[in-house]
């Protein structure tokens, strides 16, 4: 492992540097690796795996028929690379559990029934494990239990891989059975692409993790932006003013130089108004969401969270009403004068 300074405080980091992609392959070579589920995280970290030469196959229910179609249109073959959960687990030696948590909780009999001695149970989340009371998954203790939690979307999971930047990944050991879970971990985390990986627990990882989503990585993102939104709009200013004022100059400019070089690297490249401005008034924002968050927290450690989600993701209509919610978001104001404005950008109109 390297040290690494961050803002004052030493951590430990891993790189391809201190654990290459051909040690990976080394440590991989006689493992089978089952990725269960093809939604959100396995098509990005089954491919990115197989394009590192590791044997992969794909577990997913054939009456989703959904993601099971999506998987064959992606090249993974029935009776070859793809198979029902139960039969690539009983195929796997690294079960790679990357359904929803909902669905982690439902299909655990079924997994936990074709798991075998030596075989690794991976994670990308420590949903399941953290809050066992309430979803039951409690490993059996003959496999490992590991994970490798990537730091974004499967989505930015594949694009960081092909692009060759990779997206920085935690990783933790939960139960070593085998005596090598480490090694394998570390291995999954090279293989998968990420940038660099750096330790926790299941425990900080779900708590760390559930907070950033309702935070400031999606919640708290979405409405600070509808309420600036429509306080510009009360104040007469377009549609398209007010987008571009809230999120294109945003996401088009200002994060890019924050994910460049840091928040003063950005601050510098703005006008000095802007700059004592927002300087200003962070510290007014900060002590506004300060209670939000203390809250945010509170629910989270305390499993309440995890009810919220089991409850509504197992319920027969979520989908339903997710894309109802979802709709509504689509179609508000704000988003609809955002379809509007990507429309209008120079890649959009060559088209």
């Amino acid at each position: 492992m390297a040290k690494i300074n961050f803002g004052g405080v030493l951590e430990d980091v891993i790189t391809s540097d201190e654990f290459s992609l051909k040690q990976a392959q080394e440590v991989l070579k006689n493992e089978v690796v089952a990725v269960l589920g093809y939604g959100v995280q396995g098509p990005a970290q089954a491919f990115n795996m197989k394009d590192n030469g590791i044997n992969v196959i794909v577990g997913q229910a054939r009456e989703d028929k959904f993601y099971w179609d999506k998987a064959i249109a992606d090249g993974w073959v029935p009776g070859k690379t793809l198979f029902s959960i139960e039969e690539a687990v009983k195929r796997g030696t690294i079960i790679q559990y990357l359904v929803s948590d909902a669905a982690q909780m439902m299909i655990w009999p079924k997994i936990k029934a074709n798991l075998k001695k030596g075989d690794a149970l991976y994670f990308s989340h420590g949903f399941s494990i953290v809050y066992k009371d309430q979803t039951g998954v409690i490993p059996p203790d003959f496999v490992d239990v590991i994970m490798v939690a990537p730091k974004g979307s499967g989505t930015s999971v594949r694009r960081n891989f092909l692009d060759g930047s990779g997206i920085n990944s935690s990783f933790a050991v939960h139960q070593d059975a085998t005596g090598r879970a480490k090694e394998r971990t570390l291995a999954l985390g090279i293989a998968i692409g990420s940038g660099f990986l750096f330790p926790t627990t299941f425990q900080m990882e779900v708590y760390s993790d559930l907070t950033g989503e309702r935070g400031v990585l999606m919640g708290a993102l979405a409405g600070m932006m509808e309420a600036q939104y429509n306080e510009l709009r009360k104040h007469g200013h377009t549609p398209s003013e007010a987008f571009n004022e809230t999120v294109e100059e945003l996401t088009q400019s200002l994060i890019r130089l924050v994910g460049e070089n840091g928040m003063d690297w950005m601050y510098a490249n703005c006008s000095t108004t802007a700059q004592r401005g927002a300087l200003d008034w962070r510290h007014k924002f900060r002590k506004a969401v300060e209670p939000v968050f203390a809250e945010l927290y509170k629910s989270v450690a305390k499993g309440k969270e995890t009810s919220i989600v089991l409850k509504a993701n197992s319920a027969p209509d979520y989908k339903v009403k997710l894309d109802a919610e979802l709709k509504e978001m689509r179609e508000s104001e704000m988003w609809q004068a955002g379809a509007a404005v990507r429309s209008l950008r120079p890649e959009k109109r060559k088209k």
